[in-house]
């Protein structure tokens, strides 16, 4: 059965990739019926440029799963950051987007989901450098150690053997070491950040 976690990845016409080493397998809802939900979900429409960009910022704000004020606050941060330092606010938001903790905590298959990954940050199982954290959208920094319990780590381990991990991560059992930023070419490619940025420069 698809879950609605998975209906989500129908209605945005992509891969959200929120259920985990499921959302790498022919199960994933979007890879087993690519069509939207409910009863005209086969039916397509031309859609505005509003709406083009409005549905973009759905998808990523749902694949992070942010809320929209927080969502916007990140886009605002990352628009004084791009200014002060001559860089692409698009490129800043996604880079801002990928080093949260909670992210990276998933990204790194140490956890079942991106859900459960916020879950494991805000009930204490995660340290950065030696220390506990306990907010999700607390973004890493090049050399931070994140360690998870090792009960927690275990359990999921075996989901994900022979999985890509991302290359600016290294994972050594259940610590992870930031060894980089994440690049545009290391980010989901799907993803048009340019359409976020007109929407939110009306």
């Amino acid at each position: 059965m698809i879950g609605p976690k998975e209906r989500l990845s129908r209605r945005e016409g992509a891969n959200l990739f929120v259920k985990g080493a499921r959302s790498f397998s022919s199960k994933e809802g979007w890879t087993k019926r690519q069509t939207k939900p409910g009863q005209h979900g086969a039916q397509s429409s031309r859609l505005s440029s509003y709406a083009r960009q409005l549905r973009e910022k759905q998808k990523v704000k749902r694949q992070y799963g942010m809320r929209e004020r927080q969502f916007r606050k990140f886009f605002e941060e990352a628009v004084r950051i791009a200014k002060n330092t001559n860089q692409d606010k698009g490129f800043i938001f996604l880079q801002m987007l990928e080093r949260r903790l909670d992210n990276v905590v998933y990204i790194s298959t140490l956890t079942k989901s991106k859900s459960n990954a916020r879950q494991v940050v805000s009930h204490n199982h995660v340290k950065v450098n030696g220390k506990r954290l306990d907010t999700p959208s607390a973004f890493v920094n090049v050399g931070d150690v994140i360690e998870i319990s090792l009960k927690i780590a275990d359990k999921v381990k075996a989901d994900y053997v022979g999985m890509a991990l991302p290359s600016w991560l290294s994972i050594d059992g259940n610590k992870i070491v930031v060894t980089a930023l994440p690049t545009r070419s290391q980010i989901d490619p799907s993803i048009k950040e340019s359409l976020i940025v007109e929407l939110y420069s009306r």
